[in-house]
Order: C-alpha cells, then structure tokens, then sequence
C-alpha cells in the first residue's frame, strides 16, 4: 500500500513474542485480514490481538507515539459507551523488525462496511449514541493542535490539489473541484470537542444491527465537532442519516462540515489505493457518492 511498506511475516512476529513476553509463546497466532492501512493485525490467543506498524519512523518517536496513544484509549474506554480495546504491551523493535509494536485486547465483532448497515435506522442511533458520548467528554481546556482532519479545513488545500491532480481519469474531476471550492469557506464553529477522529468502516464493530465495538481510538483528541460526522458517509444511505442528524440535532453549518471531512478524506482514499487496498478505495467512491447525491437532492 505504501512506497515504503514494511514486510512483517508471522514467523518473526512469533519470535518477538517468544523473546519479549514467552509467557505467550504458547498462545495460537493468527494474521487477520483487513483493509487497514496503518498496521498489520494478528490475533494471539482468544484475548488479544499484536498490531504492527507497516512504514518506518523514528523507533523512540514511534514509542512515544504508542505511550500516548496507550493514555488515549484508557481515555476513551472511560466514556465510549461501547466496547473499546485496552493496551496491555508495548514491545520493542528485534533483529528483523525495526519498529516498536503493541499488544491490546481483542474485541469480538464483525468490521461494518460502507453498505452493510446503510439502511439501519437502528445502526444511525447507535453512531449517534457513539458521538453523543464523545462530544460530552471533558476536553480539560484542550483544542486541535495536529496537523490532520479536524481544524480549518482551507488547511488542506495543498492536499486536495493532490488528489484533484491524481484522481484525473479515475474521477470526474470537475465537480469535485466546485464542491471543494465550497466546503474550504465554511466558517469553523469556534469550539472544540473530544472525537474519535476515524470514524471509518474499519474501526467500527458490529452484530447484526447494533454497534458493539469500536476500534483504534489512541487518536482521541479534541478536534471540529463535525469529525466524528464523517461516519455519516462513510456508513449510511440518505434516509439513515437523516436519523443520525436528528438524533444529534445538528445545524446546517456543522452537517456541511461533517460532509466536507468526508470529501477530504474519500478524495484520499480514492486513487491512493486504486491498486494497493482496492476496498479502501471503493470506500473513497462510495462516500462521494453519498456526498454529490446530497447536493444534487439540494438542487
């Protein structure tokens, strides 16, 4: 998926656990499908799961990055009102894997997809019970301070001419453009809330219609009230986010922006990974989809 992918074959993920913490050296070890982009998934035993990062960084920055992202799940864990993974381990990098790695529990639930749960009324509640409780949080002074999704949205316009340049022949580009062109002047809404800030398919967990897990939270962090909105169009049919909007009581302002998180994050998804994580990137196309549906209904 990424120029600079790291290989992580399970044997040497075995010996890493075999050398750090043999008190699991017996457990079964088990690579997980998924489309995720940022590590690679095993399953160790009935309880955990080994996440491993697949590009390169800084070793002592990148276990900085798992301490911090250890106190942000205990974090959300307090207030997500569903399950969310605990961290038990850090391990550090070996003679055949060059980055540091973690251990958290592991979460029973089937990954949602972009259609799956499109239709379900019962589903919106649930993502709005999810927002609810993280917008009420206690951001304990704290406001946007990353470089990402989730402060001005005129911030990613480098980005955009990116995608806009790249998507040339994959998408239509021209109206992508005009939408863009109205969603960078949106006014920001002046406050700050505590989000999940990837509220994507692949992090949430489900059964049947309800919403029972949800997953890679170490990125909790105050950010634009609308963030978390993204799930709206990465996840629901119009007549479900409709619901959700009305569970959330959200005002035209910050619906738009919820929809111009989600454009700026499909553009991305779309011709980054054309080839290299094909469900990524059709999840890309179907929330532009959702979102030129929604302006087109407006006309």
């Amino acid at each position: 998926m990424h120029a600079d992918q790291l290989s992580v074959d399970i044997e040497v993920v075995r010996a890493l656990i075999i050398d750090q913490f043999p008190r699991w050296r017996h457990e079964p070890l088990v690579p997980i499908q998924s489309d995720g982009t940022v590590n690679a998934i095993f399953r160790l035993g009935e309880n955990l799961a080994v996440r491993m990062p697949i590009r390169p960084a800084d070793p002592d920055e990148a276990v900085r990055r798992l301490r911090a992202d250890a106190a942000r799940l205990a974090e959300i864990s307090a207030v997500c009102p569903f399950p969310t993974p605990r961290p038990i381990a850090i391990g550090l990098p070996g003679d055949e894997y060059p980055m540091p790695w973690s251990i958290q529990t592991w979460l029973p639930g089937e990954i949602a997809t972009a259609d799956g749960l499109a239709a379900s009324h019962v589903f919106a509640r649930d993502l709005g019970t999810l927002i609810r409780a993280f917008r009420e949080a206690d951001t304990r002074g704290r406001h946007f301070t990353g470089a990402g999704r989730g402060g001005r949205l005129a911030d990613h316009d480098e980005w955009m001419t990116t995608c806009f340049r790249e998507s040339d022949g994959l998408l239509d580009v021209a109206p992508l453009r005009a939408l863009w062109e109205g969603f960078r002047g949106l006014p920001s809404l002046r406050h700050f809330v505590m989000s999940h800030g990837d509220l994507i398919p692949a992090n949430l967990l489900v059964q049947g219609e309800r919403l029972v897990g949800v997953l890679d939270g170490g990125d909790f962090a105050a950010a634009d009230p609308a963030l978390d909105l993204v799930s709206a169009w990465h996840l629901l049919d119009s007549p479900a986010r409709e619901t959700l909007r009305a569970d959330l009581e959200c005002a035209d302002l910050e619906w738009q922006r919820g929809a111009a998180w989600a454009f700026q994050q499909a553009m991305g998804l779309v011709w980054y990974y054309r080839t290299s994580n094909p469900p990524m990137s059709a999840l890309g196309r179907s929330t532009l989809r959702r979102i030129l549906d929604d302006r087109l209904a407006l006309e």
